[in-house]
């Protein structure tokens, strides 16, 4: 087996090998499908449960009404009432990308609904920490003596936060999307999918989608006011930040059911017809990618990266001023930056690679050694990385893992991610259930979670994770299965079925991308680019020939190909549409593949 998707680091552990499994399809369940979607694709929906036309229609008519959603009346209540004011309203928000596309989502719409008084802050990730914390409401405070503060993408969590706010005479409006612990912050309104009580049908809606809805909801209550009429305001149109709400939905890898599916097709429409904000313009540049052509994975691998790089290493304030921006060409400077800043992510992140692989080497585990959850602690590692090395380590081993780095004041920061079927929030929760104090804070949801232990705690902390974790977890989940959709024919290996499937994404977690697999004869091989694996492919029993490329395949230390032209290989791909010099022409992305 030669998996090759590992970012150029080969895998070598027994437990890391995968396999290809076809994805199960039943055939003689009922559909309603128009007959102009083609079989394939029928059975690619299929394949995702989706078995109605109403399931992949993607208008912004069929978005859920935000009615339901809970505290949405006392949250534009309480706006409508600071607008009438016009009061100062700060804006705190997160610095990933989630957190700045909706700080930005924020920020634009109440200055288009008429508000005057409008900034925001973002906590300092090593200063602050995450969330509405007392110490960044004083920072607040001192800077911008706001009437009415209001938490994008975070706020569920912040007790302590909300309660130095009401002290200082600060109203709150959390809005957010993360799990609620168990007690509520005392703020005036919470607009939350998820706490307790909420009734409404989309639970998956990243934080830049909560605010979204919130300031739908707003743009109607002051329409019935009279709002625009009376201060001869035109009424904003609200779609023209879906470009924002996409980008933040896609990069924050929240499932997209149907509702976050259409808003990220409607956010691509506007970036494809040319009427993306300057700050989205400016991020696809710079990304090397074409407006006309972009794809969700473009705003989760192009552009979110670049955007999340600010916040990980310096200050979000740089990315939410990009997106912010209404000018070009100061958009441009500003994405020049970030991608900067994320060329400096990537260097810092494959040295800490390196090392945790090499730690890993170290520890010599074999395969029934393998702690079921693991737990890696490095005082030189990058606080702002260790999300990125924790998600690559997970990949690798898959299993939970949390990579700690230094803290302040004798505590290590955390950042864990988990597979399907282990709920990391919930594992967290249980450790310190079972151990009062061991966890200074944490919070997060299912496949994701942050937290704070002291230094010392690390081997106790280590030692209980393992254990809950391995209380939880169950055979099937450790193993790496790759979901086909199955094998193509001839007929259907074209151009126009790697554009009609481009043309029916978005694409993304829980609806992925379709995947096939097939059996190859390999006709040419090279190393491109030092870590790239191209390939000329030959389908069994077929006279095809086809270009195939697996990125990140080959070592470059060594730049050795497991195998010769002529050689029998099993590939799981996606088809691509390759651009170069005007040309389209059919391409083979390999996700993973093993020579038979």
């Amino acid at each position: 087996m030669y998996p090759v998707s590992f970012f150029g680091v080969p895998v070598t552990l027994k437990h890391s090998e995968k396999s290809i499994r076809r994805r199960e399809n039943n055939d003689e369940k009922a559909t309603n499908f128009p007959p102009t979607i083609p079989p394939l694709l029928q059975k690619i929906y299929q394949n995702r449960s989706v078995s109605d036309f109403s399931e992949i229609e993607k208008s912004l008519s069929k978005l859920r009404p935000y009615h339901s959603l809970k505290g949405i009346d006392d949250a534009t209540n309480l706006l409508y009432k600071h607008l009438c004011d016009q009061s100062h309203i700060v804006i705190i928000g997160d610095f990933d990308a989630d957190g700045a596309t909706s700080t930005t989502v924020a920020v634009k719409c109440l200055r288009m609904l008429g508000a005057s008084y409008v900034d925001f802050l973002v906590p300092d990730r090593f200063k602050y920490g995450y969330g509405l914390t007392p110490e960044i409401v004083k920072a607040a405070n001192e800077k911008y003596s706001p009437d009415l503060i209001v938490t994008v993408d975070n706020g569920i969590s912040s007790v302590d936060g909300v309660a130095a706010a009401l002290e200082a005479n600060i109203e709150v409006l959390v809005t957010d999307h993360h799990l609620a612990g168990n007690t509520l912050p005392n703020a005036h309104a919470i607009v939350n999918p998820n706490q307790p009580g909420d009734i409404f049908p989309s639970k998956n809606l990243a934080g830049v989608g909560v605010i979204f809805y919130v300031m739908l909801a707003l743009r109607n209550k002051l329409r019935e006011r009279n709002w625009f009429q009376e201060r001869n305001i035109p009424q904003p149109n609200l779609s023209s930040v879906l470009d924002i709400v996409a980008l933040g939905t896609v990069a924050d890898v929240v499932p997209l059911d149907l509702n976050n599916r259409i808003l990220v097709n409607q956010g691509l429409k506007r970036v494809r017809v040319g009427e993306a904000c300057p700050g989205i313009k400016a991020l696809i540049e710079i990304s090397g990618r074409n407006e006309r052509s972009l794809v969700a994975t473009d705003f989760g691998f192009s552009l979110g990266p670049r955007l999340n790089a600010a916040g990980r290493l310096e200050d979000m304030a740089i990315g939410i001023n990009c997106l912010l921006s209404d000018n070009l060409q100061q958009a441009r400077m500003l994405a020049s930056q970030l991608d900067a800043l994320n060329s400096e992510r990537k260097e810092i992140e494959s040295q800490m690679q390196l090392g945790a692989l090499e730690t890993l080497a170290q520890l010599n585990f074999d395969e029934n050694e393998l702690p079921m959850g693991m737990c890696l602690y490095d005082e030189s590692w990058h606080q702002g990385v260790i999300g990125i090395l924790a998600s690559r380590i997970k990949d690798k081993l898959h299993r939970p893992v949390i990579i700690f780095a230094k803290g302040d004041n004798g505590e290590i920061k955390g950042s864990a991610r988990s597979i399907p079927g282990i709920h990391i929030r919930d594992i967290l929760d249980s450790v310190a259930t079972n151990n009062p104090g061991l966890i200074t804070k944490f919070g997060g949801h299912a496949m994701a979670a942050g937290l704070s232990i002291s230094e010392n705690a690390f081997r106790i902390f280590q030692s209980s994770f393992d254990a809950e974790v391995s209380l939880k977890i169950k055979p099937e989940y450790l193993e790496q299965v790759i979901l086909s959709d199955g094998e193509l024919k001839d007929n259907e290996l074209t151009l126009s079925m790697a554009e009609l499937l481009k043309n029916a994404e978005p694409w993304g977690q829980a609806f992925p991308e379709p995947i096939f697999d097939g059996i190859f004869s390999v006709t040419q091989r090279r190393v491109v680019g030092e870590k790239h694996l191209k390939l000329q492919l030959q389908p069994a029993n077929s006279n095809l020939k086809l270009e195939a490329i697996a990125f990140n395949a080959i070592d470059p230390q060594d730049a050795e190909i497991p195998f010769d032209v002529g050689s029998s290989i099993q590939a799981a791909y996606k088809l691509d549409v390759n651009e170069f010099r005007g040309n389209r022409t059919l391409q083979l992305i390999i996700d993973y593949l093993e020579v038979t």
